[in-house]
């Protein structure tokens, strides 16, 4: 089935494609891709979104994401990508309250999450799982699953919901949760996007301090999806890192994704612009690019007016220009134009 699909695209019988990852295999060719649009632009590497384009001749680009990543804001600052901004809550929803506790206070937050339950609400408490240690972080959230079950929350129903589940038992379980049948779902990063549930109001982040901000804020959205106001409860130990600190301050402090992409910035650096990393600071010897925006700005003008007069910069005034741009940026051409 799955040939077939990929025999139609390349003939053209198709006119709209959707699916997954799978449409940047190298088994995939478009006869005339026009558009590329590419949702949840944050969990695609830049060679993932450089496969995809690469499969058309010049398509236009459709980036969406909640969160801009740091990289994404560095070059909308050098105005390689024309930027919409939808920073409005949908009618009749409130701004998400958040609130960053140690792990010593969490017998003053179960007993608000038990209230919410009690009104008829929901929650989420998210666990980290991170690869070095996947089998004692999935061992720790199996362990709070079962002691929130039996010990704080028995009369309440609760499922755990983590990525070595078969599809089938995951869909059950979400399934479940928008019903209402489950009340509190432990889970590990596998509910960050897709889910949709109104009734949802808690979000508890175990060890907020192992996630970077845009996935805490992805991680946030989950909640303050209906009318009924929503809280997003971040836990660290008492002892953690400036960096870290940093990030729960931001998230305490604003729920604006632009302002969080900024701070991101800040804090983790841009990525190399042209090349596939996508933390640390761009290679700019004076430039700082949240500091110095309206020099950027100017600086872009100047540059776009030099390439309308000179498009391959080859008058002698810009000689100096063009051996340095190739210099710097020998072999990564074919990465500019990644979104």
């Amino acid at each position: 089935e799955k040939q077939h699909l990929q025999q139609q695209i390349a003939a053209g019988e198709i006119d709209l494609v959707v699916g997954t990852h799978a449409l940047i295999q190298e088994a995939v060719d478009f006869d005339k891709l026009g558009i590329a649009v590419i949702d949840e632009q944050h969990r695609f590497g830049v060679m993932q979104r450089a496969s995809l384009i690469r499969k058309g001749r010049h398509p236009h680009v459709l980036v969406l994401t909640a969160t801009p990543i740091p990289r994404t804001l560095a070059l909308t600052i050098y105005g390689d990508l024309d930027v919409s901004v939808i920073d409005e809550l949908p009618p009749g929803r409130q701004q998400i309250q958040t609130y960053w506790r140690t792990d010593n206070s969490l017998n003053r937050v179960y007993p608000f999450i038990r209230e919410q339950l009690a009104a008829g609400q929901q929650a989420y408490v998210v666990y980290p799982l991170v690869e070095a240690s996947e089998k004692l972080d999935l061992k720790a959230a199996t362990e709070t699953y079962h002691y929130l079950q039996k010990q704080v929350f028995p009369d309440f129903r609760l499922a755990l919901l983590h990525g070595r589940l078969k599809m089938a038992e995951k869909e059950t379980i979400m399934a479940d949760f928008k019903r209402g049948s489950i009340h509190m779902l432990i889970a590990t990063t596998v509910i960050e996007v897709g889910v949709d549930v109104p009734t949802a109001t808690v979000m508890m982040i175990e060890h907020a301090e192992r996630f970077g901000l845009s996935q805490l804020h992805q991680l946030r959205g989950r909640v303050g999806r209906g009318r009924a106001q929503s809280y997003c409860i971040l836990i660290t130990p008492p002892e953690i890192n400036d960096v870290a600190k940093a990030r729960m301050m931001v998230m305490t402090k604003t729920n604006d994704g632009f302002v969080i992409a900024e701070e991101d910035l800040r804090l983790r650096g841009s990525g190399e612009f042209f090349g596939t990393r996508q933390h640390g600071m761009p290679d700019l010897k004076y430039a700082d690019l949240v500091t110095d925006q309206k020099i950027v700005q100017t600086a872009r003008k100047d540059a776009f007016a030099i390439i309308a007069k000179d498009p391959h910069l080859r008058l002698p005034q810009h000689d100096a220009v063009r051996t340095h741009f190739k210099e710097a940026f020998a072999g990564k051409f074919d990465m500019m134009n990644i979104a």
